[in-house]
């Protein structure tokens, strides 16, 4: 299977579906931005620090963002209205049309590029002050050069925010987590390509899910350092409130991790 094809077609899937991350932001969330006042999430629910930001009372004053496999009409369009030169990278055309989309509502100036998270070629070295990277480095089996990108395209004292899934997530027996139940299953690293059976599988690719991977912590975090960052922040997070991925696992550990890192 080709994981990418694959994976794009299920992102747009999942535009045309309504998944929560999807949803672009509303006109009055632009209009709070514009002010100043705006919040995103790297991780499901705990918000970003805006220390963790490189704005001034929330506005952002000639700083280039490359929002980094972020698609959605979410964070990109509230970094546009705040004041920064903004850059969305995805996969989807789905997702970046949410971005455009917003930004053809709002008179935004935002600027959408397709394509491989792995491969920035398009983007010129040294070119951003700031990268805001979700939780999208599951989406592909190898994320060093996920890293390596970033580091090459970010300015020097540049910071690049990202967020993680902890690999416990992928081990555990998934239909067992639903009903209660927190059982290790999965060898980690893990992939939905060679974990899986066909038929478990079909899980996900009946519902035109996208195909997910479980990367190691030594290459979630010393992947950045290996690729010479230097790690200045961290917290974790969990589910939430959101009731229909939480399962037993939520309640026993912080399933989610939010980094930031510098370029020196």
């Amino acid at each position: 299977m080709n994981f990418l094809k694959y994976n794009k077609m299920a992102w747009d899937h999942q535009v045309e579906s309504k998944n929560r991350w999807t949803v672009p932001v509303s006109p009055e969330e632009i209009a709070n931005a514009r002010k100043g006042n705006w919040s995103v999430v790297l991780t499901p629910s705990k918000p970003v620090p805006m220390s963790w930001f490189p704005q001034h009372n929330g506005l952002f004053q000639n700083t280039k963002i490359l929002a980094l496999a972020s698609g959605g009409g979410q964070q990109a369009p509230l970094f546009a209205a705040a004041g920064a030169d903004v850059t969305v990278f995805d996969y989807s055309p789905k997702q970046l049309g949410q971005d455009k989309m917003v930004a053809d509502r709002e008179g935004l100036k935002i600027t959408c590029v397709e394509g491989d998270m792995r491969d920035l070629s398009d983007l010129k070295s040294e070119s951003f002050d700031f990268i805001f990277h979700p939780c999208s480095n599951s989406f592909v089996p190898d994320i060093q050069p996920v890293w390596q990108e970033a580091f090459r395209v970010l300015k020097k004292n540049g910071t690049m925010i990202a967020g993680i899934v902890n690999p416990i997530v992928y081990a555990i027996d998934p239909d067992l987590d639903q009903k209660g139940t927190a059982q290790l299953k999965y060898k980690i690293p893990y992939s939905d390509l060679t974990s899986l059976s066909d038929d478990e599988r079909k899980r996900y690719t009946d519902k035109n899910e996208p195909l997910c991977f479980g990367h190691t912590m030594e290459d979630q975090l010393g992947g950045q350092m290996k690729a010479g960052f230097h790690m200045i922040g961290l917290y974790e997070d969990t589910w939430g409130q959101d009731t229909e991925s939480t399962g037993a696992l939520n309640k026993f550990i912080s399933c989610f991790t939010a980094t930031r890192s510098l370029k020196p």
